[in-house]
């Protein structure tokens, strides 16, 4: 018989082997309702009413219902704690463990209750603007720094847990204490810089100390949570002055610009000017020295000679005056001539024999430096001094 009879189902009551099917599915539904109605003394289906239940029937079904109750109720203190999650069980709403993961239990409610915190979870707070740094909110963004400047300032704060239960109980919003923090501290590190500092070489600088400042309240407070890392996303003038703060800008690069022109000058003139310096003290230490050295050979010779002087005056002095005279005479190219003898050195060539002395001197001492332009010419001194003999002789004649 398919299922599609619409005579399934409903066979008669009859026996006959022939006639077996599938039981009738009314007849088990009202027989499963007179059950019920005998234990709990109800009618059902329309049926005529039953004798009311006994005692043993009505305590046998109502301790079952406890009983189902009640493991029920034992069975909702299970739960799941997953590895980067820490379960934080409450009884009578005050803190009493802290549970690792895996699969825990736990007293049922109202006796106990569980918070589960996941303890590995980046979150993320955002100061001064909200998902994009155009959406500015200007009340946490403008800040003031320490030359009276005001300076537009948007960062991200990203922050772990490392104490669930101080999360949890110390701090009522937690999330909001932290972003009330991370703009305090911001502020103060801002408030202590200039604002070329902020805006150019100091960003780093400021995010590393705004962390360092936001940590050390944060452990203040109890807040069992931990400043992973904080991002400057912008640093501008404000909008209202963007125009004058850019021909400010511009009048700094000037500025700087003649300053690096005025250093590469200065560096080009004063190591010269140096070096001229020093070029010129070192030739007057020489000459100095050399003076120096010069007076005490003098000074020195002097006493040398005074001392022998002193042992023999006579021929210290005669030796002075002869040595005097080789030094003067081995100089000059006068002759000296005795006229009033009589001598026939008059009539000899003296111009052509001084000429060739001179001569052979140059030739044996080749080294010797030209006389001066100024010093006159032998020839020139010998006639002069043989005009100078003539007159004289004439003079002496009678």
């Amino acid at each position: 018989m398919s299922l599609n009879d619409p005579q399934w189902g409903r066979r008669g009551g009859g026996g006959g082997g022939g006639n077996q099917g599938p039981p009738d599915l009314d007849e088990l539904w009202r027989n499963f309702n007179q059950r019920l109605a005998t234990i709990f003394g109800r009618r059902r289906g329309g049926g005529p009413t039953g004798e009311p239940p006994s005692y043993r029937q009505l305590g046998g079904g109502v301790t079952l219902l406890i009983i189902v109750v009640f493991i029920v109720w034992l069975a909702s203190g299970f739960y799941i704690v997953d590895a980067s999650q820490r379960g934080v069980v409450l009884t009578f709403g005050k803190y009493a463990q802290t549970t690792e993961p895996g699969l825990r239990w736990r007293m049922p409610y109202p006796i106990q209750s569980h918070e589960v915190v996941n303890i590995s979870q980046v979150r993320t707070i955002e100061v001064g603007y909200r998902n994009n740094v155009k959406s500015k909110v200007l009340r946490e963004s403008l800040m003031l720094t320490d030359d009276e400047n005001i300076v537009d300032i948007q960062f991200a704060v990203q922050f772990a847990l490392k104490d669930p239960e101080d999360y949890l109980f110390n701090v009522r919003r937690p999330d909001e204490t932290v972003l009330q923090v991370a703009e305090t501290a911001f502020r103060e590190i801002v408030g202590k810089s200039s604002m070329d500092f902020v805006l150019y070489e100091g960003r780093e600088d400021i995010a590393a100390r705004s962390q360092k400042l936001m940590q050390e309240i944060l452990d203040r407070y109890k807040t069992g949570v931990l400043v992973s890392k904080v991002t400057m996303q912008n640093a501008q003038p404000p909008e209202q002055v963007q125009a004058a703060f850019d021909d400010a800008v511009k009048a700094k690069q000037d500025q700087e610009r003649a300053k690096n022109e005025g250093q590469a000058y200065y560096n080009d003139v004063v190591p010269k000017a140096r070096g001229s310096a020093s070029r010129l003290t070192e030739e007057a230490n020489g000459y100095r020295q050399r003076v120096v050295a010069y007076a005490e050979g003098d000074a020195s010779r002097f006493r040398q000679i005074l001392s022998e002087y002193n042992k023999a005056p006579a021929v210290t002095r005669e030796r002075m005056y002869l040595e005097t005279v080789q030094q003067i005479m081995s100089s000059t190219s006068k002759v000296m001539v005795d006229a009033r003898a009589g001598s026939n050195l008059l009539l000899l060539p003296l111009d052509k024999i001084m000429q060739m002395s001179a001569g052979a001197a140059t030739e044996v001492t080749p080294a010797t430096k030209p006389a001066p332009a100024d010093t006159p010419s032998t020839p020139d001194t010998t006639s002069r001094s043989r005009d100078a003999l003539r007159s004289r002789d004439r003079e002496g004649r009678p």
